[in-house]
């Protein structure tokens, strides 16, 4: 068993609270419960002995004769990993039947059943939870061979398996060995539960079947409200379930990724928890739900971003703090938890996020975009609460801050910052007068107006003929990608070209965008970066909005190749084409869901003639001739 299986090679099962990671060799190596935000169970992905585990795979003598391969049922979250030997062909389907429910729970099931379909297969099975992040024993008790109990703190673990396969401890866990024939299957079932709960009933073929076709019709009926008919459903449809799974049904609040601790750079300290709601992250979801045709899910985050401005209960006193947990709590206490090895040795390995104290005016900009998509923004309490909120702003918002990247370098006067700021502005005036609600408009019109001149005047590079980072520097910034589709200028306006065109000689490597260059702009932190998956998607849908389609089409299907295997995507891609951060992260699949959109859309135009024109260039592959007094290729492909 590999002690650390690249961050690519796992597929997610959840069932709207909580979500494991299942290894492309059959090992849940993370899960969390019953929240996303809890301690661990399982672990193994941050330390291989001390983490926690749980396989279940087929057995091969010969590990070069076995061939192992991982897939989705079409449209679900049900995960198959497959076992292919030459003595026969078995699989593993993992899969949580989803509570779509307001009520939060302590009880969590997760099944994997195994079966072979064709010749015999020798399988194992090894359950060793680590409660608390590793940190905590726990007591293993057994009534008979097909159920075990593990008692840990504040929560149990039930262990159940139908006829056909035997527990045995193994010190304070459990193993097995059993052999399959062709048409035989056995189940083994993981209900985590408050302390002391009764047993769950023990479970049977029949009951499993049942559970598993449940599972299935829900996704199948989900997905039927997805309006999408583009030229890339398939991944479109993947990236929409794996949102799904990452936002928790009780509140509507979407984390940005499953996990915590992978890094940035194996080895390096870039290792953050985003088991949290980002409320920009989220924000900047509502839209493209809504265009997907999932406005269940987009008015409930809704209502949690207005509670949230409602409480205004915020760890910094300010109207909103940039993250939260799931339930709205606003306190995200980072410890570092140093027993751990970290995921191939990349420590510290960080739970909670200190990020949470910090200033980020530009939320106020995504709320508030995210709150006009919607006429509810027009309730009385609602308005209240935003009007509040606009007026803090009209006397905060000309103030450096730690901006979108949440560097810890210090403060600046970020571009994206103010460019948002003017987004909360706008929004507001125009809500005032939709909605005819009473607002100090003069005051929100001076804010907005002034805000739009100083980026005109600061923001602005006359060397770079570019929009740059913030008001002292002249590095490039891919956050400012947003620049034309927040409605600040015309993706064809002739600022906005030559900043596409510094960006593209500057952040682009092969389509793949680079946040900015730390080197450049040094953001406290030491070691480096990859490219992030998130920038080279708005970087797709900027290209596609400015007429560039031949770039946009080439650099969106080259995206798609770096997906995993089962449609997948980490936070960053490294040097070598590996996927690195945290994962799988809901950011990613957003911006891959609007960049479709977006792409579609301008393709459909300029097939109808429609298209507002722009200036597409050639696909170079990178193949440009050397300069003539250097010697030197320029161009980026």
């Amino acid at each position: 068993m590999n002690r650390y299986p690249p961050i690519a090679e796992h597929g997610m099962v959840g069932d709207l609270q909580t979500a494991a990671l299942v290894s492309s060799g059959g090992t849940i190596d993370w899960w969390c419960t019953p929240r996303f935000d809890s301690p661990s169970v399982f672990a193994s992905l941050l330390d291989s002995e001390r983490g926690g585990h749980c396989r279940l795979a087929a057995e091969f003598p010969d590990d070069d004769a076995l061939t192992v391969r991982q897939l989705y049922l079409s449209d679900t979250a049900i995960l198959v990993t497959r076992f292919m030997a030459p003595g026969g062909v078995g699989e593993v389907a993992d899969f949580m039947v989803p509570i779509d429910s307001t009520a939060a729970t302590d009880v969590h099931r997760l099944v994997r059943v195994a079966r072979v379909v064709r010749g015999t297969l020798p399988f194992s099975f090894s359950c060793q939870p680590r409660f608390d992040y590793g940190r905590a024993a726990h007591t293993l008790s057994q009534t008979d061979d097909r159920s075990a109990l593990f008692r840990g703190p504040g929560g149990d673990l039930h262990l159940q398996a139908t006829t056909g396969l035997a527990f045995h401890a193994d010190g304070s866990d459990i193993a097995a060995r059993f052999t399959l024939s062709a048409g035989q299957a056995v189940a083994v079932v993981l209900t985590s539960t408050a302390s002391g709960a009764p047993a769950p009933p023990a479970p049977s073929p029949d009951g499993i079947a049942d559970e598993m076709e449940t599972c299935r019709s829900f996704w199948l009926s989900w997905l039927r409200s997805c309006t999408y008919r583009g030229r890339w459903q398939d991944i479109v449809n993947r990236s929409a379930i794996t949102l799904k799974l990452l936002t928790y049904a009780p509140t509507g609040a979407p984390i940005a990724a499953a996990t915590m601790g992978l890094p940035e750079q194996v080895g390096g300290e870039r290792n953050w928890d985003y088991r949290y709601t980002w409320v920009r992250d989220a924000s900047l979801s509502v839209r493209a739900l809504i265009d997907l045709g999932f406005h269940r899910e987009a008015q409930a985050f809704r209502r949690w971003l207005r509670e949230r401005i409602e409480a205004k209960d915020s760890a910094s006193g300010d109207p909103l703090q940039i993250m939260y947990r799931v339930d709205g709590d606003p306190h995200l206490t980072e410890e570092t938890l140093d027993h751990l090895e970290g995921y191939r040795g990349s420590r510290p390995v960080r739970a909670g996020n200190a990020a949470a104290d910090q200033l980020q005016l530009d939320i106020y900009g995504e709320a508030s975009d995210a709150l006009m998509v919607g006429r509810d923004i027009g309730a009385i309490r609602g308005w209240r609460a935003l009007s509040d909120v606009l007026d803090w702003l009209a006397d905060h918002w000309d103030q450096p801050d730690e901006g979108i990247w949440e560097t810890r370098g210090g403060r600046q006067d970020f571009t994206y910052s103010r460019l948002m700021t003017w987004v909360a502005f706008d929004r507001g005036v125009r809500a005032a007068g939709a909605f005819s609600r009473p607002a100090d408009l003069a005051r929100w019109t001076g804010a907005r107006d002034a805000v739009f001149h100083q980026i005109l005047e600061r923001g602005w590079h006359d060397r770079r003929q570019a929009f740059v980072q913030h008001y002292e520097t002249d590095v490039l910034d891919a956050s400012l990608l947003l620049m034309p589709r927040v409605g600040f200028l015309s993706p064809h306006d002739p600022d906005w070209l030559s900043t596409l065109d510094a960006m593209d000689g500057e952040l682009v490597s092969d389509s793949l965008v680079y946040r900015y260059d730390p080197k450049a702009s040094p953001d406290g932190l030491r070691g480096s970066e990859g490219t992030f998956n998130l920038c080279s998607f708005f970087y797709v849908e900027a290209l596609a909005r400015s007429g560039r389609l031949i770039q946009a089409r080439y650099a969106f299907d080259k995206m798609l190749t770096y997906a995993n295997h089962v449609g997948l995507f980490a936070e960053e891609i490294g040097p070598s084409g590996e996927q690195l951060g945290n994962f799988p992260q809901a950011f990613t699949h957003l911006a891959l869901v609007t960049a479709a959109m977006a792409l579609d859309e301008e393709l459909a135009k300029a097939d109808t003639g429609l298209s507002d024109g722009g200036h597409d260039r050639p696909v170079t592959h990178g193949l440009t001739a050397p300069d003539e007094d250097t010697g030197e290729a320029h161009g980026s492909g």
